[in-house]
């Protein structure tokens, strides 16, 4: 078995100081076998915050995989926003934009869907996609592949992006077709947890979507903090909602839920 904690939208520069502390101390407990982070680790992507990630991530178990969110592009300093977006990220955070893990029972891939020309949406490329697809074709079976990106594919937020990136949803029935089980993301600060194709509406192949809220930030879209354990066992995946008490100041277990592999994909059992 393998235990993969996913936290997101950490907004450093915006974030309650004791939940930092706590959440520091409960993924040590908890001990996973790889930390996996889909982006926004900045509030706007100044050094000082990237500085503050830096740290915390340093303070966390290893091995990591983390990806960008729209956070980590400057929003005000327009030339770096389009000549140098992710430059802050790349000095302070990680080079690597397409990070991949793997052992004998996950393989996990990382993917960028920042964007430039967005204001908060962002989506996958359609270059990236093929080299998703490329990476499963040598994935060693039976182990469980796990997407990482920051931007849901069906990201609500269109109205609030110019030029909204695509593909979309149907990326989802392709890569869960030719092998993803598992689709990890944030952006949205709400705790979610189901098949794709009930999520996304799409047919073949279901997969796991499973979305995790603000790891730390005080910008809270009426749910408290909260993260994801998943723990992974061949045809076998369970997710359990880490919930911040602030009576208890403590991330407790909230909702958790169980998927199986079937030859039509993966099923909860809730």
């Amino acid at each position: 078995m393998r235990t993969v904690v996913h936290l997101s939208d950490m907004h450093f520069g915006r974030v309650d100081p004791l939940v930092v502390d706590v959440l520091r101390e409960t993924v040590a407990t908890i001990a996973p076998d790889l930390v996996a982070v889909s982006g926004d680790f900045t509030q706007r992507a100044r050094s000082g915050q990237f500085r503050k990630a830096r740290a915390f991530l340093d303070s966390l178990p290893r091995p990591q995989l983390v990806v960008p969110g729209n956070h980590d592009v400057p929003l005000h300093n327009v030339f770096a926003r389009f000549f140098n977006p992710l430059g802050g990220y790349r000095k302070h955070i990680t080079m690597d934009l397409q990070p991949v893990y793997e052992d004998d029972e996950v393989a996990v891939i990382g993917t960028d869907t920042t964007r430039s020309f967005t204001i908060g949406g962002g989506g996958i490329r359609r270059r990236e996609l093929q080299r998703i697809r490329e990476l499963l074709k040598q994935v060693r079976r039976p182990v469980t592949t796990i997407l990482v990106a920051h931007h849901p594919f069906d990201e609500p937020h269109a109205g609030a992006a110019i030029g909204r990136a695509r593909p979309g949803a149907e990326a989802v029935e392709q890569l869960a077709s030719e092998g993803i089980d598992v689709f990890l993301t944030g952006h949205l600060h709400v705790t979610f947890a189901g098949p794709t194709a009930v999520r996304y509406k799409v047919g073949g192949r279901s997969a796991i979507v499973v979305e995790a809220g603000t790891a730390t930030s005080t910008r809270v879209r009426g749910e408290p903090n909260a993260f994801n354990v998943l723990r992974v066992e061949a045809g076998d995946v369970v997710v359990e909602h880490q919930v911040w008490s602030a009576a208890d100041r403590a991330f407790a277990p909230g909702e958790v839920q169980r998927f199986v592999r079937t030859p039509e994909g993966w099923t909860s059992l809730r």
